[in-house]
């Protein structure tokens, strides 16, 4: 059931000796577990009267009294700029997002994103999920094109958040590599954290650090570059930039992770990283049916893989591969 406002709950002999944040995501639907969390800790959930914690054991007959506040006021300003809609229905909208659009407002910056953009075209997604990024439940690079998904309400928000973190969704890039990849394909397992010097970097050789992997086949091979298919499997911050560049193929275009060096070797200028998000694929949050998205290669990446063919005679994949190109 779903709750606003502020009620009480009486612990039976069934939930005696459970913790108190499960007890709540129990009696509660619509909110995640981390929120209500959240409640606990500021003091919005108590117990007999008390401020407790999440991983409190409760005991039977304790009064557990829960006041949910209204959602906080959305701090961006709705926008009414185009949006290049995929697919869209009361419960999510998918978007083909061009380069170069921040996906979120962050602290201090809070106009010219992809969610400026969804609060006018679809302005109920006010207080789904968190006040900076309402609807959000992944995020690509603002160099990143392609697809992206947003939650247009809390029940549809909470699921795809629980597709993306048991990983049972599928996430399909494309990018354009450094150098000849002279493997048909192969699987990058290297764990990724924070750069232990440039906290602004991630790196496969953080101190702290969680499991990475990337799947990846070529597509193309053409003069000292390669077009790769790349297949997430984990979520990590960067993942496709920094596994990449681990394997000596940095993405072309990356100003982080790619280095002047490799810069020199392009015939033609590059503005942003050729990354793109082209397949995503995921069960509906509310009637469970598979579905699938894709969105085109822009234009930039198209007028990229024309040089490059042009630009001397390409080696061919001899790979089994869903070529998204013509």
């Amino acid at each position: 059931m779903l709750y606003k406002g502020a009620f009480t709950i009486l612990v039976n002999e069934h939930e005696s000796g459970r913790r108190l944040d499960v007890i709540i995501a129990s009696h509660i639907s619509n909110y995640s577990r981390s929120f209500l969390a959240g409640l606990i800790q500021k003091g919005e959930i108590l117990v007999q009267g008390e401020v407790k914690k999440p991983g409190y054991r409760v005991k039977t007959s304790e009064n557990i009294s829960v006041n949910i506040p209204p959602p906080e006021p959305v701090l961006s300003e709705p926008e009414p700029h185009n949006i290049d809609i995929l697919y869209e229905d009361k419960h999510i909208i998918v978007i083909n997002k061009e380069p170069g659009l921040v996906v979120h407002p962050a602290p201090g910056h809070n106009k010219g994103t992809l969610v400026n953009r969804l609060l006018y075209h679809c302005p109920e997604i006010k207080g789904i999920g968190e006040k900076l990024r309402p609807g959000i439940v992944h995020r690509l690079d603002k160099d990143t094109s392609g697809t992206i998904v947003a939650a247009k309400n809390e029940a549809a928000h909470i699921n795809l958040a629980a597709q993306f973190k048991s990983r049972k969704i599928i996430k399909i890039y494309l990018a354009l590599v450094h150098g000849v990849v002279k493997s048909k394909s192969g699987l990058i397992s290297l764990p990724i954290g924070r750069h232990p010097f440039d906290r602004k970097k991630m790196s496969t050789i953080s101190r702290k650090s969680r499991s990475a992997k990337t799947f990846w086949k070529v597509i193309e091979r053409f003069n000292g570059a390669t077009f790769l298919e790349l297949d997430l499997k984990t979520g990590r911050t960067h993942q496709i930039r920094v596994h990449c560049a681990a394997i000596n193929h940095p993405v072309i275009g990356d100003p982080v992770y790619s280095g002047k060096k490799a810069a020199k070797n392009l015939p033609a200028s590059v503005p942003r990283q050729m990354l793109h998000a082209w397949r995503l694929e995921f069960k509906h949050p509310a009637t469970g049916k598979a579905m699938s998205f894709e969105s085109p290669i822009p234009p930039d990446m198209e007028k990229l893989i024309e040089i490059l063919r042009n630009n001397a005679q390409p080696v061919p994949a001899q790979v089994q591969s869903s070529n998204p190109l013509p």
